[in-house]
């Protein structure tokens, strides 16, 4: 049974994570730069093993990710609540207003999370359309205040088209739905259900104590990752990765410019980063104690020596349109550097 994040998220990679770990095998060390969802360590064959480090540059990410670990309850509290537009433009305000100081409370103390803040955030993703939920001062929406000191969430458009408004999707079923799996041996352990786009425009939301027992379960499972919050490169050093042994390392970047993708999806962009990434990847390529594995899209990266496998997403709202959706998804690639074991192809 493998765990998922309470949250949507783009470019999620839970449809290849089972090629990752046979090519990773079994390392004394994961590290994962761009956690996002976690997909891929959630997906982990037997669970938690070794030293597991993450990180994110969305400090939102990552208090949530925190706060789910230290204070499961608490967090599925603040979480639980059902769709309404009001809200949902009002927590977004509220929160944009927090992202600075909570970035700088993440960064000065390991130990730091505000499950409010986290609740929130989970609830509005998931009733969220398209991106930039959360994007703040450098992102595309901010707040604006009347001539009456009314106060309200604006996408400040392009091209001079001015204010917009967004607003929450509940049209076609795309709000956010339930669904029922299993953890535990011979019908023990705890029952949840998860949360994915779907039917009648609900939001995360507990029946009975469902939400509380998959936080409980994401909880247990995340009590010993190491949640960073910053750039990718300050995990990537030896102290984090060879330090402890074998490392396998999972680098999933925002796709660079190049590849033409939307770049209003994550709310903090960068789409120079992957190249980045793949200059890093040729000088650690080569190194035996580093299992490498680097996401893109065809064409994205030049890494002679490496296993390139292709795989389909899903696709999803945020892309640009439904024909360059199906187009995208069957542009994904992710490249395997010379030390990782030969797993099974897709």
């Amino acid at each position: 049974m493998i765990l998922q994040a309470p949250f949507p998220w783009f470019g999620g990679k839970s449809r290849v994570a089972h090629e990752v770990w046979p090519r990773f095998g079994p390392c004394s060390n994961y590290v994962e730069p761009f956690f996002g969802s976690g997909a891929v360590l959630l997906a982990r064959p037997g669970g938690a093993q070794g030293t597991e480090t993450v990180n994110d540059k969305d400090g939102f990410v990552c208090n949530a990710w925190r706060a789910i670990k230290s204070m499961p309850d608490e967090t599925a509290e603040w979480a639980d609540w059902p769709v309404n537009e009001n809200d949902l433009h009002a927590r977004h305000v509220w929160l944009v207003e927090r992202r600075e100081a909570l970035s700088r409370r993440l960064e000065g103390d390991p130990d730091y999370c505000d499950p409010k803040i986290a609740g929130w955030w989970l609830w509005g993703i998931s009733c969220w359309i398209g991106g930039g939920w959360c994007a703040g001062r450098n992102g595309p929406w901010g707040v604006v205040e009347d001539e009456d000191g009314v106060r309200q969430l604006v996408h400040l458009g392009d091209a001079g088209q001015g204010v917009q408004r967004r607003l929450v999707h509940l049209a076609r079923g795309r709000g956010v739905q339930r669904k029922r799996v299993h953890l535990g041996n011979a019908g023990r352990g705890v029952k949840r259900k998860l949360v994915h786009l779907g039917d009648a425009g609900r939001s995360v939301s507990r029946s009975g104590t469902d939400l509380d027992a998959w936080f409980a379960a994401l909880s247990e499972r995340m009590r010993r990752v190491r949640v960073c919050c910053g750039d990718w490169s300050r995990v990537c050093g030896p102290t984090p990765t060879t330090k402890f042994g074998l490392a396998g390392v999972f680098l999933d970047p925002p796709y660079s410019a190049q590849t033409g993708r939307d770049a209003d999806i994550y709310a903090t962009e960068d789409l120079t980063v992957a190249q980045d990434v793949a200059a890093w990847c040729r000088e650690h390529g080569d190194d035996p104690l580093m299992r490498i594995a680097l996401c893109g899209y065809d064409g994205e990266h030049d890494l002679p020596g490496w296993e390139c496998v292709a795989w389909k997403a899903a696709g999803g709202y945020g892309l640009q349109s439904e024909k360059t959706g199906r187009e995208n998804a069957r542009r994904e690639r992710i490249w395997f550097s010379p030390h990782c074991l030969r797993g099974r192809l897709l």
